[in-house]
């Protein structure tokens, strides 16, 4: 049997090489040539959920491709998420979930599953959604420095409900009460509407919930908002004060954003990056949105997102360090 000699297969490898070339720009260039899944790592029906599926339909117009959203819930968005880490870095499979899930989850988590710095790219931020913390009609205080002085004169008396253990509106209580040196009572329930609902008909006294999930309660009457955790009062909610009105330097808000597998190449990143920057400039996308109660971000650069994650690592580490909370 002949071999061919090393140089006749250096020619032959060099000229695949330069066939294969123009192909590969091509696909490149072609970018997206099938659909994108955006992976939403919560159920459908929640802040995420309609958050993702608004963005996805005006990313897919940018594009010029089809955008499909694929829930995969589970263990607290871990299970979605840890999807997206390991799927092909092709642009085709995204991450668009929220700061509960890439921020918190691996300070609550002993083996989240990924790794929220080293796993992801940044590709865009949306914007924030505030929490409400709201009562019952009937609960005696009337703001924040009521509730405050309520809770100091019976301490672990009165109780807060949330969407349960380790979730962002059970953090936020753990840190009013660090904050503002009280005790409320955490009741965890299985996902924020059943909390809402025994706070509607008064088995407990109040909850956090996301702006999304509280508007309707609040407009009918039916709940009242006593204050929004963010930095600054909710445009939806403009005569609403923030918590950190009364508790100096309190400010927990959550975020959504897209995420695409680390490893994806250069010009599909500047592509989505790109289209992402162009959809949020969009009045009737961010019409849509802010009619959600999303706060729409400034212009931000994958590299002040990737500052965002950080700096909430560090302080959501400390809230669950403090509270205790854990899941495993």
């Amino acid at each position: 049997m002949k071999f061919a000699a090393p140089r006749a297969i250096a020619r032959r490898s060099a000229l695949a090489a330069l066939l294969a070339a123009p192909l590969w720009a091509a696909a490149q260039a072609s970018y997206p040539s099938r659909p994108i899944v955006m992976v939403v790592p919560q159920a459908a029906g929640g802040t995420n959920d309609i958050v993702g599926r608004l963005v996805s339909q005006k990313l897919g117009e940018v594009l010029g491709g089809a955008t499909v959203v694929e829930n995969r819930p589970g263990a607290g968005g871990n299970i979605g998420t840890q999807f997206v880490a390991k799927a092909p870095k092709d642009g085709y499979t995204l991450l668009m979930t929220i700061s509960s899930s890439q921020a918190i989850n691996p300070a609550l988590f002993k083996n989240p599953g990924f790794d929220p710095v080293k796993d992801f790219k940044p590709v865009g931020l949306i914007g924030s959604v505030p929490n409400v913390l709201l009562v019952n009609p009937d609960f005696p205080a009337r703001n924040m420095a009521e509730l405050v002085a309520l809770a100091k004169a019976k301490p672990g008396h009165y109780q807060y409900a949330s969407a349960g253990n380790g979730t962002l509106n059970h953090l936020l209580g753990e840190m009013l009460n660090s904050m503002a040196g009280i005790q409320l009572q955490h009741v965890p329930y299985k996902g924020v509407a059943p909390a809402i609902n025994d706070v509607l008909g008064g088995q407990l006294p109040m909850v956090f919930a996301s702006m999304p999930s509280a508007l309707s309660h609040i407009k009918a009457g039916k709940l009242r908002a006593l204050a929004v955790s963010g930095a600054t009062r909710s445009p939806v909610l403009p005569d609403v004060p923030t918590i950190g009105e009364t508790v100096a330097g309190y400010n927990g808000t959550l975020w959504i954003g897209l995420f695409a597998p680390a490893g994806l190449p250069a010009d599909i990143q500047t592509k989505l990056q790109d289209g992402m920057a162009t959809g949020m400039a969009a009045k009737d996308l961010r019409e849509r949105l802010e009619a959600q109660g999303v706060e729409i971000a400034p212009k931000t650069t994958p590299e002040q997102f990737a500052a965002l994650l950080q700096e909430d690592l560090a302080k959501w580490a400390k809230v669950v360090k403090t509270s205790g909370a854990t899941v495993d």
